[in-house]
């Protein structure tokens, strides 16, 4: 069987950590997996780089093409709040370049393809009853322009007055690109085409959606290599990382610490609430800018490329933080729990299905500093309890979230969807 994985890229963010997990399972699995991407970042010979076209004609088509999207954003530009989630238009300055470079497959699996796949003529060129499976990392396959709608909840009505472009017109972008959508997904058939949810709140946002809860879906929690991702010795990670030995170290970890939606910011004011302790480490690893926090000792790391690092950072710490105001299934969270480290994060999207409270975790509510600082304090000062939670981390992580499970899982529903199509 041959799968090919459409993806902005490889590795960089979640979506693309996730979707090549993926492949490299399905290809462990004896199956011919491969990637198509707009940005290579490995050294994968199975991943293809998407190269654009040099002939005069296209190029100024793709800059017409790009000058029209812009356009159409640049009218927000005065009135787009602060915290708005990463916005997407379902249009792309590629348009049909892109498909003659597409590996020959048997089963076409998109995942994140905002800016990189044209809707409107991706849906007109892929075949009528070619298998077509679509993993959905956030909302924006079915919002008029948003990764997460921060429970606006207008994707079910259209969108339009968008407060994530701060539009008040009904008829605003939002509400073109929901349209247009619509279009496209109405010449769909549902017999060859499948949702995939990493979470069962997503699994919900999907049936609520006018666009697509007339086609199947499942629910397939994201996998990871639990031999990479695995409890290492705390003490000599910390001596690794230069962190003092007998503190207890919280851990933020974010693909954007200035992110608002990951919620550092929230973070930061929960911590200002903690008296002072020079027995309180906070650890955190991402690009971007550190807050001022001279309330207790710190550290940034702003990036790590190599996952066997990574989970000596998590090992290294005693409780990982997840303040995102709105999330999916988090590739940090499940990394954190694989690793054997609990848990505290805000309540919010499908992060409760993995962080269970007084298993994995606790959960406090979405947005409240207070609760969430109440949450830390109640983990730190229960050591017993901590080490009860890595364990049952642990357990579950071998229980739910291997690589060969996930890679499985799907597996499975290709197998389906190409009996379907023989029929």
């Amino acid at each position: 069987m041959k799968i090919t994985h459409i993806n902005v890229s490889d590795t960089g963010g979640g979506a693309s950590r996730s979707a090549y997990r993926l492949h490299d399972g399905l290809n462990r699995l004896g199956l011919d997996s491969r990637m198509f991407v707009q940005h290579k970042y490995t050294h994968d010979p199975l991943v293809q780089n998407f190269v654009m076209s040099r002939d005069p004609i296209i190029r100024i088509r793709r800059k017409m093409r790009r000058s029209i999207l812009e356009h159409a954003m640049a009218r927000y530009a005065n009135t787009i709040p602060e915290d708005q989630t990463f916005f997407r238009d379902d249009r792309s300055p590629f348009q049909d370049e892109v498909y003659s470079q597409i590996p020959p497959s048997d089963v076409l699996q998109l995942h994140w393809i905002s800016g990189f796949i044209d809707h409107e003529s991706f849906f007109k060129w892929v075949p009528g009853k070619h298998p077509l499976a679509w993993t959905f990392h956030d909302m924006a396959a079915f919002t008029g322009g948003c990764c997460q709608d921060l429970r606006c909840g207008k994707f079910s009505q259209q969108c339009g007055a968008c407060p994530q472009l701060g539009s008040s017109d009904q008829d605003d972008l939002t509400r073109q690109v929901w349209k247009r959508k619509n279009r496209y997904y109405s010449s769909i058939d549902p017999e060859r085409f499948h949702i995939v949810t990493p979470s069962k709140w997503l699994q919900g946002e999907v049936n609520r959606s006018p666009l697509l809860s007339r086609f199947k879906n499942s629910v397939i929690p994201y996998g990871l290599d639990l031999e990479v991702f695995q409890p290492r010795d705390r003490r000599f990670s910390r001596e690794v990382l230069g962190i003092p030995l007998e503190t207890k170290v919280l851990l933020f970890v974010s693909n954007g610490l200035n992110v608002r939606l990951k919620g550092l910011h929230l973070l930061v004011d929960a911590l200002k609430g903690i008296e002072a302790s020079k027995d309180l480490f906070l650890l955190c690893l991402g690009p971007g800018a550190l807050p001022e926090l001279d309330h207790f000792p710190n550290s940034h790391i702003r990036s790590v490329t190599d996952d066997r690092v990574l989970s000596m950072i998590y090992s290294a710490a005693d409780i990982f933080l997840l303040p995102s105001l709105a999330d999916n299934l988090p590739n940090t969270m499940l990394e954190s729990i694989a690793c054997g480290t609990p848990v505290v994060a805000f309540a919010t999207g499908g992060i409760p299905e993995a962080v269970r409270p007084d298993v994995t975790g606790l959960l406090a509510k979405a947005g409240d500093t207070q609760d969430l600082r109440s949450a830390i304090l109640q983990l730190l000062g229960d050591n017993a309890k901590r080490a009860r939670m890595a364990v049952n981390c642990r357990k579950i992580a071998l229980a739910e979230y291997g690589i060969n499970l996930h890679a499985s899982r799907y597996l499975s529903l290709y197998q389906g969807m190409l009996g379907r199509a023989v029929e």
